[in-house]
């Protein structure tokens, strides 16, 4: 991953089990949020891995992720404020469209989902990271949420998900060792907050008001409040 332009923002990197209160954690944060689970591959890409001895995708699988999409995208954000990135229908397995996003003025965004660390040493290796997060809360609790999450959802069929629910539990271990072998710090959500404070705060520092050559003046960034919840 390479920018061409100035850096204009940095991104916090938040990984963690399915489950684990990542897409929570990051609306409370406060600070602008890409989803990255709209980076999928289509269910009709026969690159889509499949579980071991079964005929289920393997959903919870890097390469069931579009990584170079994705990067793409984290670049032009950083470099720019703006990009588009695709909507993507879990249930459907699909892409259904496409979103422009403006995060201008914000010198930190989160990118959230379960690859998130997949692309730590991209992200470093460009100087646009600002930190790596992995959040965990035990497989008993993200085996709970994610049912109730997807099942409300509708993402899949009940049997599809208890048996990637089963499945997940019992991983869990391993793929919170290998999120953070690949960089992310592992935390839980008090923690997580606060390095979400201060990565903020010293991105401002580094970044200051660069921007990109030919582009109108920055607006003032409006402070983000990394503790207070949505509304």
């Amino acid at each position: 991953m390479s920018s061409p332009l100035p850096i204009r923002a940095r991104v916090v990197l938040l990984c963690g089990p399915s489950g684990s209160g990542k897409s929570l954690l990051a609306a409370r944060s406060g600070l602008p949020v890409l989803r990255l689970d709209d980076f999928y591959k289509e269910g009709d890409d026969p690159t889509l891995p499949q579980v071991v001895g079964s005929s289920d995708i393997d959903w919870d699988h890097p390469l069931s992720w579009d990584a170079d999409v994705a990067v793409a995208a984290l670049s032009q954000l950083c470099a720019t404020g703006r990009t588009s990135v695709p909507v993507y229908d879990i249930s459907l397995s699909a892409r259904t469209g496409s979103e422009d996003i403006d995060f201008t003025g914000a010198p930190v965004f989160i990118a959230e989902g379960i690859f998130a660390a997949e692309i730590v040493e991209r992200c470093r290796e460009a100087g646009v990271l600002a930190d790596a997060l992995c959040l965990s809360r035990g497989a008993v609790t993200t085996f709970r949420r994610r049912f109730l999450r997807d099942l409300r959802e509708g993402r899949k069929s009940v049997p599809f998900l208890l048996r990637r629910g089963w499945r997940l539990m019992r991983d869990e271990r391993s793929i919170v060792a290998r999120q953070t072998a690949l960089g992310a710090y592992a935390c839980d959500r008090d923690e997580a907050l606060e390095r979400l404070a201060d990565a903020s705060r010293s991105t401002r520092e580094v970044i200051g008001d660069v921007r990109v050559p030919g582009s109108p003046p920055r607006p003032a960034a409006e402070p983000h409040d990394v503790t207070a919840p949505h509304s």
